[in-house]
């Protein structure tokens, strides 16, 4: 049974999300305001949280900040009425699994649920295959387990995304993936259009890794395909 956290504030959309949930053989808990649906998130345990964009007290998009904020990695589904790539971007930016644009349709709400369960499992399976992987690399430091990034000694403050991300590139040095895998195995969808969300989380991590960013250390651009983990450390 997984546990489903829905934040929207039309229970008619409530009402219909929650029949083809309990086929998947999900528990539904329903929240209708933004700051409730937060304390929720943050106090109670969730396979999946579905969260609407506009919401009485505080917006979508703060309430998945936040989240994030507070180190949970509780996957996000995210709902909204705007169809702006602007908006679908700061969605998968603030921390976003996924993002659907109403009106969607109930196949393909399916379709991305399953989706997120099965990036789920593998990355709970990578987790228990790896619990005690410890990668080093010069002065970084990368321990899987407690997803703790740390250089010279001092912790570095990732985002989930930021730290999957550079677990990723660090786990296969010298190998270089393109913005489309990246986005397939570290937000675990297919994100058509939005390679430029990689380049954005590129530049963030390395900002907070990077001795000097005009000169990266760590993460290094292949010209023409994408991004790798410079093997030479």
């Amino acid at each position: 049974m997984k546990n489903v956290l829905i934040i929207e504030d039309d229970k008619n959309i409530v009402d219909l999300l929650e029949i083809h949930l309990k086929d998947l053989h999900c528990d539904i808990t329903r929240i209708y305001d933004g700051e409730e649906g937060l304390n929720a998130a943050l106090h109670d345990s969730f396979d999946l949280i579905i969260l609407d964009l506009m919401l009485p007290s505080m917006d979508g998009m703060e309430v998945c900040r936040q989240i994030r904020m507070k180190g949970n990695t509780t996957p996000i589904l995210m709902l909204t009425a705007k169809s702006e790539e602007i908006d679908k971007v700061l969605g998968l930016e603030t921390g976003a699994d996924d993002y659907l644009t109403k009106p969607f349709s109930v196949r393909e709400f399916i379709a991305r649920v399953k989706a997120i369960f099965r990036r789920s499992k593998i990355n709970q399976q990578t987790k228990e295959d790896t619990s005690s992987s410890v990668l080093q690399f010069g002065d970084m430091k990368i321990e899987i387990e407690k997803r703790k990034v740390s250089i010279q000694d001092k912790r570095i403050e990732l985002s989930p995304k930021e730290f999957e991300l550079l677990v990723l590139l660090a786990s296969h040095p010298g190998r270089s993936y393109n913005r489309q895998r990246i986005l397939n195995l570290v937000w675990g969808y297919d994100f058509n259009g939005y390679e430029h969300t990689v380049n954005s989380h590129i530049n963030r991590l390395r900002g907070k890794i990077e001795p000097d960013i005009t000169k990266p250390t760590y993460i290094l651009t292949t010209w023409g395909v994408g991004y790798r983990f410079n093997e030479e450390l």
